[in-house]
This record gives structure tokens, C-alpha cells and sequence, in this order.
């Protein structure tokens, strides 16, 4: 007889980069490897559907952990709109109760701080934490193309490339080429990005183990960073992506970065595994 569990979760998107949230505190997990099953409910056709799978559970030392599985299988050390999916479902499911909680990632911890309007959670303020500058404006061929990359750690590894055209690339054969390039033994992150003024860039992003997603919290504030570096940006810039905008400020004092944006509970059920 086939042994069925049965788990309670929500769906939540961050600017369309979508993600299943579980809470992993209150309810126990099946009995399988998390990579494989974050491949099965990511499934859009066999699953529920998304971009990466987000396990709730107790800290030892922050208010939360969260530990996040792309929809491949593999688990990035940070995600910028997993954690405000994270810090939605937190706050409304009473997880928590304070407006501003710490949140251990493989990143390191995470501050968010919500944004509350009538009860409901509209967007939320994350402090990113110092970015980590790996190369400024250094040349790369990918496909026969020369590139020049400024490489930024957001506790992920992220290559930021700008160009007068990001829609006119074919993103489907370059991302897997920069993403893994024998330069990047831990696969990278790309951003394919026009600068539009010193306040804001438009970017397209390739994220490894996903592929093209609609948004890139990480990837934006590795984009403005690097706008910064290179200098086309101020230090406080509106980012747009796909899926919508962030807002994203490189702060003086603490070098710290802090994004700005939304999340959406799209739907919540139960799913038998």
C-alpha cells in the first residue's frame, strides 16, 4: 500500500520569481531528499508550480532559518524575494510577531522588516548586508562574444554585464554559458542590464539552477552595486526586472545594502506527496 503525506503550504511570488513557502516548524516533512522534492512540487506540470522551494524552520540563534531549494534540486545560499516571501508568510501566519525579525540563511542572517497596511503585509524593507566585490570590469568570452563583467558576492555569486539592448539577447543560449563557465565553480548568477538613468537600470536575469526568472532580488542589488562601482548609478536606484521594481539603496555608513519591494500570496492548499 502507497504510503501517502500530506503537507499545507502557501504560494507566494516576489515581482513573478514564485516560490512554494512551507512551514517546516509546525508540520513534519516526508520522509525524502529535499532535492528531489523540490524538483517534483516545482514541477509546473506535475506539482504545483514554481521557481524554488522555502523551508520555515527554528534557529538556534535568529528568529527564523530559511532554506531555500531552486526548482533543479540545488540550494543557493540566498534568495532577495524568497526572503520577503519568507517574511510575508512569517508575519501573517504569526511565526512571528515583531515587524522587524532576523532570519539565518547560509548567507548569513538576514534583517527584514515589514511593511504593514491594514493588517496585511504590502511590501517589505530587507537588509541585505554588505555586498563582496570579486572582479570590477573584467573581460570574458561566452560563445564567441567578448563581454566585460563586474562580479559582485550578495552571498551569492552574481556577474553583472551592461549593454544598450538586454532584450535583444539570446538569453536561453548565454545564461547556461556564463552560468557554468569554468571560471565560476559554483555556477553564477547573471544580469544583463541597460542603464537607463544615475536613479534607475533595467535588467534581465539568468539565475542558476532556475534559469530566466522574472525577478532577482539578489541580482538587483548586485546590479546596483555594480552600477555604483562602474559608475552609472547613484548609490539609491530603482531597479526594474520583468516582473516589476525594486528599490534598492547601497548605504554610506554601513555599506550595507537594502532592498525594497513586494510580495503576493497568490494561493494556499495542501498537497498529498
Amino acid at each position: 500500500m502507497k504510503h501517502t503525506h500530506t503537507i499545507k503550504f502557501s504560494k507566494l511570488h516576489g515581482l513573478g520569481n514564485d516560490f512554494i513557502v512551507i512551514d517546516a516548524i509546525h508540520q513534519p516533512l516526508p520522509d525524502r531528499p529535499l532535492d528531489t522534492l523540490a524538483q517534483a512540487l516545482c514541477d509546473r506540470h506535475f506539482g504545483i508550480g514554481a521557481d524554488g522551494l522555502i523551508l520555515v524552520e527554528k534557529s538556534n540563534h535568529s528568529d527564523l532559518k530559511m532554506r531555500v531549494i531552486n526548482s533543479d534540486g540545488s540550494e543557493p545560499q540566498m534568495c532577495g524575494n524568497g526572503i520577503r516571501c519568507l517574511a510575508k508568510f512569517a508575519y501573517e501566519n504569526k511565526l512571528v510577531t515583531k515587524e522587524v525579525f532576523s532570519v539565518e540563511t547560509l548567507a548569513g542572517v538576514i534583517v527584514p522588516a515589514v511593511i504593514i497596511n491594514n493588517g496585511i503585509v504590502t511590501a517589505i524593507e530587507v537588509d541585505m548586508g554588505p555586498p563582496f566585490l570579486k572582479n570590477l570590469d573584467f573581460p570574458i568570452t561566452i560563445d564567441g562574444q567578448a563581454f566585460r563583467i563586474t562580479t559582485i558576492s550578495m552571498g551569492n555569486p552574481h556577474a553583472v554585464l551592461f549593454m544598450d539592448r538586454p532584450e535583444d539577447i539570446d538569453i536561453e543560449i548565454l545564461g547556461p554559458q556564463f552560468e557554468r563557465h569554468s571560471l565560476f565553480p559554483e555556477r553564477i548568477n547573471t544580469e544583463f542590464v541597460r542603464i537607463e538613468s544615475r536613479s534607475e537600470a533595467t535588467m534581465r536575469v539568468w539565475e542558476r539552477g532556475a534559469g530566466e526568472t522574472l525577478a532577482c532580488g539578489t541580482g538587483a542589488c548586485a546590479v546596483l552595486v555594480a552600477g555604483v562601482l562602474n559608475g552609472h548609478l547613484d548609490r539609491k536606484a530603482t531597479i526594474h526586472l520583468p516582473g516589476g521594481s525594486l528599490l534598492i539603496e547601497w548605504l554610506t555608513p554601513t555599506q550595507h545594502v537594502m532592498m525594497t519591494g513586494p510580495a503576493t500570496l497568490v494561493f494556499e492548499g495542501e498537497i498529498e506527496i
